[in-house]
């Protein structure tokens, strides 16, 4: 019986030195501090914070940022239009210097576009806020697509086109174009 009490608690001393539970989610172990210990248990690598964004352009008032924009984005050439999009987004925040940006790369190596003589003219009609959103503005412009080197928009009408846009205010007092999504 001495001998059987003996070899059990060697057994329990044994299992409790050098002997360790590896880690789990539930379990992270003794080093689990840190975004690598963050990783081990979610998959994921937390990001540090975006910086903030700065815009080259703007206006003192919300409405005049919006149609200032709106007039550069639907006036262009097969030549100018990358170019005026690079700008746009330069002087927007948020999801419209990503649309701008995207719409920039693609713009640019448009064969068809620049191939075309692809242009687009138009005046903005209308910039009014939309009812029961802050900062949110309905945009009405009138725009009429032609080509030099290309039938395709040939006897094409003008045409009336509706965009959401938002913008915010930036801490120099001056306003940007936030969201840009045009509707039709």
């Amino acid at each position: 019986m001495k001998r059987a009490l003996s070899l059990a608690a060697i057994a329990l001393g044994l299992a409790g030195c050098g002997a360790s539970n590896p880690p789990t989610p539930t379990n992270p172990g003794p080093t689990a501090a840190g975004p690598l210990a963050q990783a081990a248990n979610t998959h994921e690598y937390p990001s540090p914070p975006p910086r903030p964004q700065t815009a080259t352009a703007g206006a003192p008032t919300a409405p005049a940022t919006v149609r200032a924009f709106a007039d550069a984005y639907i006036n262009w050439s097969h030549a100018t239009v990358a170019a005026q999009l690079r700008r746009l987004a330069a002087a927007s925040t948020g999801q419209a210097r990503s649309a701008m940006t995207l719409a920039a790369a693609q713009t640019a190596g448009d064969y068809e576009l620049q191939r075309g003589g692809v242009s687009n003219h138009g005046t903005v009609e209308a910039v009014a806020p939309l009812p029961g959103h802050r900062d949110e503005f309905l945009v009405v412009t009138r725009e009429r697509t032609t080509a030099t080197n290309t039938s395709a928009y040939q006897g094409l009408q003008p045409a009336w086109h509706v965009t959401l846009a938002s913008a915010v205010r930036l801490p120099d007092g001056r306003w940007a174009v936030s969201a840009w999504q045009p509707q039709s």
